[in-house]
């Protein structure tokens, strides 16, 4: 008697596609649909044409020089940010006794939040902070020092705030490197320089690229720092602030939107930008991948 078998090959199934629906539904809720409402909500303006708000915001003028402003502010945070993370990430490639408190000291800022910043910044850096008094009572500097309440007080918010996002970025591409490229090119008698210039610079010429641009949005999109250590009404009214002027004091969510849909435009031209010179600068592997 012989019993009859299913020589059938089965389909193997992966459990990961259930999450795939929900994780596109989520995807749809949280982003692509308020970006959708807002655009077609910023073409539908209280008064005039369906362009109305694009063309009030570009020729009213305390709203279009905010573009030129908040550029002020987020290019040079974010060379900033990202040009000290650079040396200081690749010094700490190797692994040393000290390493784990090291990083953990550079990162302390990323968890204290913009609020807390501000506060120590105006402790430490304003009219009565503990900085302007020192430098007054032992007589190195005796003009008022203004480091709050302008442009430099916002700038560096963001370089505090913002340095340890690229630095983590930085480090984790750094350390995804293989160390033998370097080391095989030590024995052909390429010193640091040339190692770093010829190896590590090249292969992370995309990480970098994508740092800057992650650091870029996150500074553009500033808000808090100019409010808190800025002058809204002054030299630090960003675009965001514009934006929430007109939603919350004007009750016109129609050109917020518009001011929105242009501030997402303009990080979009940047970010095009920055990817485009990365990738005339190299084309290849993002890392040299370990083992």
């Amino acid at each position: 008697m012989t019993v009859a078998t299913d020589t059938a090959p089965r389909a193997n199934f992966d459990p990961a596609l259930l999450l795939v629906a929900p994780a596109a539904a989520f995807m749809l809720l949280l982003f692509v649909y308020p970006f959708l409402y807002g655009l077609v909500l910023s073409f539908n303006p209280k008064e005039g044409g369906w362009l109305a708000n694009y063309s009030h915001f570009f020729t009213t003028d305390n709203l279009w020089p905010t573009i030129w402003t908040t550029l002020k502010l987020a290019l040079p945070a974010t060379l900033i940010n990202v040009g000290f993370a650079l040396p200081i990430a690749y010094k700490m490639r190797i692994k040393t006794r000290y390493q784990r408190w090291i990083t953990t000291i550079l990162v302390v800022p990323i968890t204290l939040g913009t609020v807390l910043i501000a506060e120590g910044m105006l402790t430490y850096f304003g009219p009565k902070g503990w900085l302007p008094q020192f430098l007054q009572f032992f007589h190195l500097y005796n003009g008022s020092i203004r480091l709050t309440h302008n442009y430099w007080g916002v700038l560096i918010s963001l370089v505090i705030s913002g340095f340890p996002f690229a630095f983590l970025l930085i480090l984790s591409y750094i350390t995804g490197i293989d160390p033998v490229l370097a080391r095989a090119a030590s024995t052909l008698g390429a010193d640091p320089k040339s190692q770093f210039r010829h190896i590590y610079l090249p292969l992370l010429a995309p990480g970098l690229a994508m740092c800057f641009c992650l650091a870029f949005v996150q500074a553009f999109s500033v808000f808090p720092s100019a409010v808190l250590l800025g002058s809204p009404a002054g030299p630090t009214r960003v675009i965001s602030i514009a934006a929430y002027e007109a939603a919350f004091e004007q009750y016109d969510y129609s050109l917020a939107s518009a001011i929105a849909m242009i501030m997402g435009f303009v990080q979009l031209i940047i970010v095009a930008a920055v990817l485009g010179l990365r990738n005339l600068f190299y084309r290849g592997p993002v890392s040299g991948g370990k083992g």
